[in-house]
């Protein structure tokens, strides 16, 4: 009797353990399984997901009846070891650690609002004294931020990593735990090169009245990054620009030395802002309300609804930076609609990292993927599948999502009131 009670338990045990196991994989294949029941969507990528070099990060939230969030994450190809270029997603990062650095700094009078001018110490360096676009007509830390989301500006978020530096961008992020991230270059201007981007540029910061409140040197970063990732070559070949001509180089271009950024490290530092609250101590920015609300008005604004500066609604629509769901077909976006993200593109990889809120039907989720679109291999020639591969999947993988979540039953419904925000422009406090 004990023997058949004995086997009766062992055996109760073990379909336990084969129905978690059938769960947890069904768990791990739900993104998977929801672009299998739309194949007239995703069939392309689905037949060569490693061509495209996708990864793919969602994570449901769901509300206690104190409205706390709890989090359930699905992953798709996700690896930190195989390279993608994070283009402009590493200016999320480089935002949030100017701000915490501001505020360890303690000074009187000095805030992201405060005016300042940028030196320049050696070439290619260059520098900053006014800003046109500025309601001040001067720079700030908050004005390029808000320049860096709404319209994902180069500049900004050069003038950034020069305010930050790049020991203190690159050891503040791996202390909080963020350890698959490298940041060591600017953005989109030429002549630097691996040393030259660890220089940066002296900063001077000013009061109302013209005094200076804050100088900052030059700054060196003495130690030379080791590559996070080994043999990160991509492509067949790369065009190279010297003197105005151009030559083709046939051989893998070498990215590293060149930024890197995980898919599941920008998730994770995304949830860290949008929900400060349930972030472990380790991983939190040092920020204030007020930063946040800047940084949410930032990334979720459309460039109509920027004042400083008045971008043309021509070039800029509602669907500038916002690809999933939206790709590059929706002009308009419904209001009730917001999508606080950073986007990224260059040399065939398109990236977004978003949490997409719709305040009329109760929804929210966390959304980040990345996908390669480079049919001939060659890097750096501006011949991309952008438009015909790249942002429609994009927009179907987030409206994919979005309808499972329309279908999905949560124990309570959100309260999202902390995410609807006026966009006019209001005197800084």
């Amino acid at each position: 009797m004990q023997k058949i009670l004995f086997f009766t338990i062992i055996l109760g045990c073990l379909l336990l353990l084969c129905e978690l196991k059938a769960l947890q994989a069904q768990e791990s294949n739900l993104i998977e399984s929801l672009m299998r029941n739309r194949r007239d969507l995703f069939d392309t990528i689905l037949r060569n997901p490693a061509k495209y070099k996708v990864q793919i990060i969602y994570t449901q939230i769901n509300r206690n009846r104190n409205n706390v969030p709890q989090f359930k994450t699905f992953k798709y190809r996700v690896n930190r070891n195989e390279y993608f270029y994070p283009a402009s997603t590493v200016k999320l990062p480089t935002a949030l650690v100017a701000l915490e650095k501001l505020n360890k700094l303690k000074i009187e009078g000095l805030s992201k609002y405060s005016r300042l001018r940028i030196g320049a110490e050696q070439p290619p360096q260059t520098a900053v004294t006014t800003d046109s676009t500025s309601p001040t007509g001067y720079p700030s830390i908050a004005h390029y931020i808000h320049k860096l989301f709404v319209v994902s500006d180069n500049d900004a978020y050069n003038r950034l990593y020069e305010f930050v530096g790049q020991e203190t961008l690159n050891r503040t992020l791996w202390q909080k735990g963020y350890r698959d991230v490298q940041i060591v270059h600017r953005l989109g201007v030429p002549g630097f090169n691996k040393e030259s981007n660890r220089f940066t540029n002296p900063f001077t910061f000013y009061n109302s009245k013209n005094k200076v409140i804050y100088e900052q040197a030059a700054v060196y970063n003495p130690h030379s990054f080791k590559p996070k990732i080994k043999n990160a070559k991509l492509g067949k070949a790369y065009i190279e620009y010297h003197e105005g001509k151009k030559r083709i180089i046939p051989q893998p271009m070498n990215m590293e030395f060149r930024n890197y950024l995980s898919l599941e490290a920008m998730h994770e530092m995304l949830k860290a802002i949008l929900f400060p609250e349930v972030t472990p101590t380790q991983r939190k920015f040092l920020l204030s309300e007020d930063d946040y609300q800047l940084l949410y008005k930032a990334m979720s604004g459309y460039p109509s609804e920027s004042e400083y500066p008045k971008y043309d609604s021509k070039e800029y629509k509602d669907n500038y930076n916002k690809f999933l769901m939206f790709g590059d077909k929706y002009e308009k976006i419904p209001r009730h609609i917001r999508v606080f993200n950073k986007t990224g593109l260059a040399y065939g990889f398109v990236l977004d990292n978003a949490y997409i809120v719709d305040f009329e039907n109760k929804i929210e989720f966390l959304l980040s993927a990345v996908i390669y679109v480079n049919e001939n291999e060659i890097l750096n020639d501006d011949n991309y599948e952008y438009k015909t591969i790249g942002l429609p999947f994009m927009e179907r993988l987030g409206r994919v999502i979005y309808w499972h979540e329309r279908s999905r039953k949560r124990p309570y419904p959100p309260d999202l009131s902390k995410f609807k925000l006026d966009y006019r422009y209001h005197l800084p406090k």
